[in-house]
């Protein structure tokens, strides 16, 4: 059965019976792509590395997660330093301002020695506030970002 045109304008919602639906859709349905949460995707841009370019610093290792913190929801581990902050916490705070809407925790911090004409990293010390962090892990993170670096580590000094 067709509905004349004059019938559908009549309405502010046109209806439609099953068999004519067909007539108002593509022929073949878009195939669904996998789902991916919005927290995947703003993780995937986050950098592993941000740290200043030289000097000696203060650092943290930082966990990242969607605000809906589970055991199921993706995470990564960041490391962040900065000369221009004083304190870890410092870091801390411009680190969670930056990557709302997801979330953050500090797993510890240290200090990083960055000596690019040498191309070394040194990273050692702890944070008064968050502990010490895990040193290898930072190591494994910066290297990654740093290849051609020489990365030390040590647990002396503060």
């Amino acid at each position: 059965m067709k509905i004349p045109l004059h019938y559908l304008t009549k309405f502010k919602t046109p209806f439609l019976l099953s068999n004519q639906i067909k007539l108002f859709t593509s022929a073949e349905p878009k195939p669904l792509r996998p789902a991916r949460s919005m927290s995947t995707a703003s993780l995937e841009a986050v950098p592993k590395v941000d740290i200043d370019p030289s000097g000696v610093f203060k650092y943290i290792l930082v966990k990242v997660y969607d605000k809906a913190e589970n055991n199921q929801e993706p995470s990564i581990t960041i490391v962040r330093g900065y000369q221009r902050c004083n304190y870890h916490s410092d870091i801390y705070d411009e680190v969670q301002e930056k990557l709302q809407p997801l979330d953050c925790k500090p797993l510890g911090g240290g200090r990083i020695s960055h000596e690019p004409d040498n191309k070394k990293i040194h990273i050692y010390g702890y944070s008064q506030g968050y502990g010490k962090a895990d040193h290898e892990e930072t190591a494994k993170l910066i290297k990654n970002a740093y290849p051609s670096y020489n990365i030390t580590i040590s647990d002396e000094g503060y």
